[in-house]
């Protein structure tokens, strides 16, 4: 095991999972815009990394269906219907802890020497909602949210690691990342010169260009790297 003197978390798809069913969403939203269905949740969820930055969420939706409706050779006028309706029928605050995840950050908060950091790609109003409705909205010593207003691109731009590394006064090789995203989290952390733990969640093939410093198929396992 490996000492650090800060760990910091992703939260969607790390920490906590919707409650909500992706595929009743989808059919939802696009039963709601008046449009055959043209991909599948597995199929937005591949098309993320091709994707320009998004200064909202509403725009990062527009950026998504618009992609997706390219691939499937549909009309992309119908994107920015589809991102108002798939926003509407989220829930923010329709999330619960992933195994592992509430005893993982207890443990950090132990094991760390300096500090606990949070680090996601979304917006402050909608990921604030996440951590209220998972009672952990005060457990990590610095939160970076996505705002490309304020020069916070998402991950895998290195920015949003930089920010968390100087509020907590803490060098890159002194830092883990935990995530989900091959192509976020890993590729960012590796990029800052972070250790990166990379969860499999069954959505990515698997470590390729982006090769993570551990590999964890849950949560539940955390306590053996640090």
């Amino acid at each position: 095991m490996a000492a650090y003197d800060a760990i910091c978390f992703d939260l969607d798809a790390t920490l906590c999972e919707s409650t909500q069913d992706a595929t009743e969403l989808l059919e939802s939203s696009f039963e709601h815009a008046g449009c055959e269905q043209f991909c599948t949740p597995a199929e937005l969820r591949a098309a993320v990394p091709d994707l320009p930055t998004a200064k909202t969420d509403r725009e990062f939706y527009e950026h998504l269906f618009t992609e997706v409706a390219q691939r499937a050779g549909v009309d992309a006028d119908i994107a920015p219907t589809l991102a108002g309706e798939y926003l509407a029928v989220q829930d923010p605050t329709a999330v619960e802890f992933r195994p592992g995840a509430k005893a993982a950050i207890e443990h950090a908060r132990d094991q760390s020497r300096v500090g606990l950091g949070l680090i996601t790609n979304g917006g402050r109003k909608t990921q604030t909602q996440k951590l209220q409705a998972l009672g952990i909205a005060d457990a990590f010593d610095v939160r970076v949210f996505t705002d490309p207003s304020a020069g916070i691109d998402p991950k895998p731009s290195t920015v949003p690691f930089e920010y968390a590394l100087d509020e907590l006064a803490v060098m890159p090789d002194a830092a883990i990342h935990i995530g989900d995203s091959l192509h976020a989290d890993i590729a960012g952390a590796n990029a800052m010169g972070l250790d990166s733990a990379w969860l499999d969640t069954g959505r990515d093939d698997g470590p390729g260009e982006h090769d993570p410093t551990y590999e964890l198929t849950s949560l539940e396992a955390f306590e053996t790297i640090v």
